[in-house]
């Protein structure tokens, strides 16, 4: 077995290090959030590869069919980008809001002005 026969994984592993890279590193809000989303696109793609299977169909009955790919892995990732989606929206509208009430959205920034810094 090669190296590279299973690139997919090896795809999700990078996304999954940039994605945490970039929210343990940085300190803009924003940022942040962009790197939970990369973090979560590469799980999207680990439950894809996960749950595809090489030769088979979709699981409606018909003849000349013996294998058929179970469809749940890719209904949840279809539940998991809405969720995905709705969360993101929340996280940028809290940091427009705490952008409104700091003048900033750097986290130490942010800690500075609290008083928790």
């Amino acid at each position: 077995m090669s190296w590279f026969s299973h690139y997919n994984y090896w795809i999700v592993i990078f996304l999954m290090m940039i994605g945490l890279y970039i929210v343990i590193c940085r300190d803009n809000l924003a940022r942040k959030v962009i790197g939970l989303n990369v973090f979560q696109t590469s799980v999207f793609v680990l439950f894809i590869s996960i749950g595809a299977v090489r030769g088979a169909t979709a699981p409606i009955l018909a003849e000349g069919f013996t294998e058929y790919a179970n469809p749940l892995p890719h209904v949840l990732i279809l539940t998991a980008i809405v969720v995905g989606v709705a969360t993101t929206s929340l996280a940028l509208a809290l940091i427009v809001r705490i952008n409104e009430a700091y003048g900033t959205i750097d986290e130490n920034q942010i800690q500075a002005k609290d008083g928790d810094g």
